[in-house]
């Protein structure tokens, strides 16, 4: 999350007044953590109650594709999985357009993300993972993964001119191996569904006693394979940062967690390897978009692209058993 389009308080409670019936705005904080869309914190008041929202004006993601994102947080949330969940207009729409871009309010997840997880938070986190993953296999709407194998190849070529010999063969050669992958008859038997896709660190929120209190920031989701979405979290979860080796306690407690309540088929452990890549490519190749050919943004940082490519590294020179 980040803010590339500024909202002001008296243009929120100008637009809450025509569009919702929640109540007149009292504080309005961009936050500052995220790459893609301008968020805020809002602060709203009704009969005297104060009540806290996210507020969300998407950058780059079209009207028509998100009713499946917001859609989808609705069904995860009516089924018990804690995520945030739209709030209705007084036309029972979920999304609206604020300041010429698509925007929504949704609840806010109690909690604060934990930046250094303990095998305790993996094993949470894993657990609720394939929980959440059972709770979509009936949502009814499809959408592809956005950034997966077809913009990795639509995009590498467009940082390439940045990168050193060795980077450019790493990043060409774990394409091409990728390619192989999503087309083979292995690839083709993996289960599949509503997939968060980047559930990272600052993407869960755990309460005081440790317990998990929520995921959230679902705009990267798509309908894609269900070990991709458990690669892409242990690559973050379970690993030392500075190395970006696996740390063996914390992936064993997420992995184990997971298999707990979604125990993974054969076909899914024959390419637990090739996966961890792509999770690791897909970002790795993300960083580098968004370093190298940032957007304007009031409060944007962008992320370090050496950290995947170390990632990377890793998982195509050691081996993570299950």
């Amino acid at each position: 999350m980040a803010v590339f389009t500024p909202v002001t308080l008296e243009q929120v409670n100008a637009w809450l007044t025509e569009k919702y019936d929640l109540g007149v705005a009292t504080d309005l904080k961009g936050i500052s953590s995220g790459i893609e869309n301008s968020n805020f914190f809002l602060t709203l008041e009704k009969n005297g109650l104060k009540q806290e929202f996210v507020l969300t004006l998407f950058e780059r993601l079209k009207p028509e594709q998100l009713p499946y994102y917001l859609n989808l947080m609705g069904h995860l949330a009516e089924k018990g999985i804690p995520v945030p969940a739209p709030i209705k207009n007084k036309q029972h729409a979920v999304l609206e357009s604020l300041n010429h871009k698509p925007a929504t309010i949704v609840t806010k997840l109690s909690g604060k993300s934990q930046l250094t997880p303990t095998a305790q938070h993996c094993e949470a986190v894993g657990q609720m993972l394939a929980k959440m993953h059972l709770a979509g296999s009936d949502f009814n709407m499809f959408q592809s993964n956005l950034r997966s194998l077809n913009w990795w190849k639509e995009t590498i070529p467009s940082v390439q001119p940045h990168l050193n010999s060795t980077q450019l063969e790493l990043i060409n050669s774990e394409l091409e191996a990728q390619i192989a992958f999503f087309g083979s008859n292995d690839y083709a038997a993996l289960p599949s569904g509503p997939s968060h896709c980047d559930l990272f660190r600052d993407n869960v929120l755990f309460n005081t006693d440790n317990q998990l209190g929520g995921f959230f920031d679902f705009y990267f989701a798509g309908t894609d394979k269900w070990l991709f979405d458990l690669a892409v979290t242990v690559n973050d979860w379970c690993i030392n940062l500075a190395t970006g080796e696996l740390d063996t306690l914390r992936y064993q407690a997420m992995i184990s967690s997971y298999q707990s309540v979604r125990p993974l088929k054969t076909e899914e452990i024959k390419s637990w390897q090739l996966m961890l890549r792509a999770a690791a490519l897909r970002f790795w190749v993300s960083r580098l978009w968004d370093f190298y050919l940032p957007r304007d943004a009031h409060m944007l940082t962008p992320h370090d692209p050496s950290h995947f490519e170390r990632v990377l590294t890793q998982r195509r020179t050691t081996t993570a058993t299950i």
